[in-house]
C-alpha cells in the first residue's frame, strides 16, 4: 500500500496489534509502542517519544490512547490520528465485549482466576520496564538526577 491511505492503514494495524495490552492499562503499552514506532517503523525518535508520553500523560484520557492519537496525527494528519486511536481502542472493546458474555459462566473457575493472576503479574512487569526506559531517556546526568529528586 502506498500513499497516505497506506500509512493510515499501517498506523491502524500497528496500534491494533498493541491494543490488547490495554488490559493492563495505558502504561503497560509504552514498551510496545516504543518498539513499534521507534524500532520497527522508525516513525518517531526515542527522545521524541519520551516527550510524546510526557505530554500524553498531562492531558485527560489514557496515556496510550493519547500517545497513539498524537503519533497518528504526526505521521498522517487527522486520518492518522483517527486510525491510530481506533486501532488502540477496538481490540480492547472487542475483548471486553466477549469477556462480558463468557466470564459470567466461568466466574468461579480456578483456571480463569489463575489466568487473570498471571495477567496482573505481566502487567506490573511491563509498567516497571516502561518506567526504566523513560527514566533512561529523561535523566541526562547525575546533576540532572539530583535536581529531579529535589
Amino acid at each position: 500500500m502506498k500513499g497516505e491511505w497506506g500509512k493510515v492503514f499501517q498506523l491502524f494495524w500497528s496500534f491494533f496489534k498493541i491494543g490488547p495490552v490495554t488490559f493492563g492499562g495505558g502504561y503497560a503499552m509504552i514498551p510496545l509502542i516504543e518498539k513499534e514506532v521507534v524500532q520497527k517503523k522508525h516513525w518517531v525518535k526515542s527522545e521524541d517519544l519520551t516527550d510524546v508520553f510526557a505530554i500524553a500523560g498531562t492531558i485527560p484520557g489514557a496515556i496510550a490512547v493519547n500517545a497513539a492519537t498524537f503519533i497518528g496525527h504526526r505521521i498522517a494528519g487527522i486520518r492518522g490520528a483517527v486510525a491510530a486511536t481506533i486501532g488502540t481502542l477496538l481490540p480492547t472493546f472487542m475483548i471486553v465485549l466477549v469477556l462480558c458474555g463468557v466470564l459470567s459462566t466461568f466466574q468461579n473457575n480456578p483456571y480463569v482466576e489463575s489466568a487473570f493472576f498471571g495477567i496482573r503479574a505481566a502487567t506490573v512487569a511491563l509498567i516497571v520496564y516502561a518506567g526504566i526506559k523513560i527514566a533512561r531517556t529523561s535523566l541526562l546526568d547525575k546533576a540532572h538526577l539530583l535536581w529531579q529528586l529535589l
